[in-house]
């Protein structure tokens, strides 16, 4: 079957995603970083013609469908991935295999999401089932989850883990459009007023609550600061857009303060995150190790960078998943990270465009949602790694190793190219 040419600024934009990938493999055989046919990944040109391949077929199944969605989203995201698979071959060959195949099922799961979803508006009939499931999962994590890294989010099904956290966000994003569209009027105007504030009935506010009350469970229970600030800063935003009010964002933060300080005052995890925060220099050659490494790495790296494969990010502990960014800006230099972060606004852009164009009220909050938790996200880690804010163990979307993040932010990515068909 002929291309129709429907979708020609997304093909026009693969010539570079494809030809990123190729010369990124070209510079690590240049680096002489041990990527080759006889050590490392055993057949790393028929790795890259494989993933090229794999986001080509995408690219042709959308064109095949004639789908009418965003036309830039997926040719973004396909850049992050591609920038990923080169530094985690660069740092860890033996994860790029897996990491090849995550990816191959976190586009699988966007062509069903695209696929299957015709009518995404029947998501928001819903939503207080979104609310138990995503309970559900929070319980199964703190009751037979694994420990890493300090945090209980793992489950392990033997063959594979994975983070249901990853996939909990997605769910709340959508239980929190759908109500929000449905109160948003209760929640503007309010029922009753206290100190000339006007404030919605304890029956309205009530699951907004529960919110709180999750975001500082996660906390409390699996020890994961990552994930509770990205939930509690997603939410915020979707309750200002829903509602215009910077009251509920001034409250709700205070709220959330109060409790992370509870927390900070009688779990030892949290505080010792924090002093790492304020500084890493009193424990040099213990806990502060990490994020000293990721500084002497963003610093080493200068303006143009050592260059793929001539750095040493490798001692960076765990570089391959939290810290993928510092290695990206040692090897590429401070153009490379801004490049990299430009992409993500760009993202975050056409985000926020296809939630201002939708036909629906929940249409509109599911994809600004889904484009605010992206944005939370990414700064959430950004702001670790070059220590703005406090390590929080969060990955890079699309970008660091990680099955759950990346098939997660795929079906994401499904979601709002959906809503983009349809606006």
């Amino acid at each position: 079957m002929m291309c129709s040419g429907m979708r020609q600024n997304e093909r026009s934009l693969f010539i570079y995603v494809i030809l990123f990938l190729w010369l990124g493999l070209l510079s690590l055989f240049g680096a002489g970083n041990g990527i080759s046919v006889e050590a490392g990944f055993k057949k790393p040109v028929l790795f890259a013609a494989v993933v090229s391949l794999g986001l080509i077929a995408v690219h042709l199944s959308l064109e095949k469908w004639r789908f009418r969605g965003d036309q830039y989203l997926f040719p973004l995201t396909s850049m992050l991935s591609a920038a990923g698979l080169v530094m985690i071959l660069r740092l860890e060959p033996d994860y790029a295999l897996r990491q090849s195949i995550w990816l191959f099922i976190g586009l699988a799961a966007f062509l069903v999401t695209v696929r299957l979803l015709h009518n995404y508006k029947r998501l928001e009939d819903y939503k207080y089932i979104y609310i138990f499931a995503a309970l559900i999962m929070l319980l199964a994590t703190i009751l037979f989850g694994a420990e890493a890294g300090g945090a209980r989010s793992w489950i392990d099904l033997g063959i594979a883990k994975f983070q249901p956290s990853e996939f909990v966000k997605i769910v709340l994003v959508i239980f929190l459009a759908s109500y929000l569209e449905e109160k948003k009027e209760v929640l503007a105007e309010g029922t009753r007023s206290i100190w000339g504030i006007s404030i919605p009935g304890i029956q309205y506010i009530g699951p907004l609550l529960i919110m709180w009350g999750f975001s500082l469970a996660l906390l409390i229970f699996q020890k994961d600061l990552g994930t509770a600030l990205i939930f509690f800063g997603t939410f915020l935003v979707m309750i200002y857009i829903s509602t215009g009010r910077w009251p509920y964002v001034f409250f709700g933060s205070l709220l959330f303060g109060f409790g992370a300080a509870a927390c900070y005052l009688f779990f030892g995890h949290v505080r010792v995150r924090v002093a790492i925060w304020l500084n890493p220099w009193t424990d040099i050659e213990g806990k502060g190790y990490q994020i000293i490494q990721s500084l002497f790495a963003l610093g080493s790296g200068g303006i143009f960078g050592t260059g793929i494969g001539l750095g040493q990010p490798n001692l960076i502990p765990a570089v391959h998943t939290d810290f993928v960014f510092s290695a990206w800006s040692e090897e590429t230099g401070l153009i490379g990270a801004i490049a990299l972060l430009i992409i993500y606004c760009l993202i975050i852009y056409r985000g926020f465009r296809i939630a201002l164009a939708a036909h629906t009220g929940f249409g509109a909050l599911l994809a600004a949602g889904l484009t605010s938790l992206l944005a939370v996200q990414t700064l959430v880690i950004v702001g670790g790694v070059i220590k703005l804010l406090p390590l929080t163990g969060v990955t890079l979307p699309f970008v660091s190793y990680g099955g759950s993040s990346l098939v997660s932010s795929y079906i994401m990515l499904g979601i709002l190219m959906r809503i983009s068909a349809e606006g």
